[in-house]
């Protein structure tokens, strides 16, 4: 039985990757850079996951323009009340600055912790430097939903991962695509 479900899940394995990036992924990013250039999904590449166990990669895709590099984009997560929220960061390599995030999944309350991924909440994050987009009470640009404080939380905590694996990351995603 053991042996038939690894079986199972190394075949199905790229089957829900490939699914997870058709149907979540793609359109989150589509969101964020709806004028991309190039394929930001074909173009992707992983990189190993800084601070994370030997195995442990992460997607980095590319958004082009001219040929050149102009931003990326990362998934991270945060821990909001009803579970994980994750985020598509779009982050322009030129400034360092966030171009836009999309809520890829998340499990919030409907109609409160679920507005993070409205409009109204995610709209403030274009344009921050990557140190400023933190809760007003963090010291940062972004204001709290009333009454999702956890969901808030969860969605900034995602950005400030991203931008963490950037930070890291940022000199080989910049030669990885000259």
């Amino acid at each position: 039985a053991g042996f038939v479900l690894s079986g199972l899940k190394v075949w199905t394995s790229p089957i829900i990757e490939e699914q997870v990036l058709t149907y979540v992924q793609k359109p989150a990013i589509q969101q964020v850079f709806f004028d991309a250039a190039n394929d930001p999904i074909a173009d992707r590449k992983k990189f190993a996951k800084p601070g994370g166990g030997p195995n442990e990669e992460l997607l980095v895709f590319p958004v082009m323009k001219n040929g050149k590099l102009q931003a990326i984009a990362m998934e991270g997560a945060g821990k909001g009340y009803g579970g994980d929220v994750n985020v598509i960061v779009g982050i322009d390599t030129t400034t360092d600055k966030v171009v836009g995030i999309s809520i890829t999944t998340h499990k919030e309350t409907p109609g409160i912790g679920s507005r993070v991924a409205e409009p109204s909440f995610t709209k403030q994050f274009k344009g921050r430097l990557l140190e400023k987009a933190k809760l007003k009470k963090e010291g940062g640009d972004i204001d709290a939903i009333s009454g999702a404080t956890y969901s808030s939380i969860g969605a900034t905590e995602a950005v400030k991962q991203v931008a963490g694996w950037y930070a890291a990351l940022k000199d080989s995603i910049k030669t990885t695509w000259q």
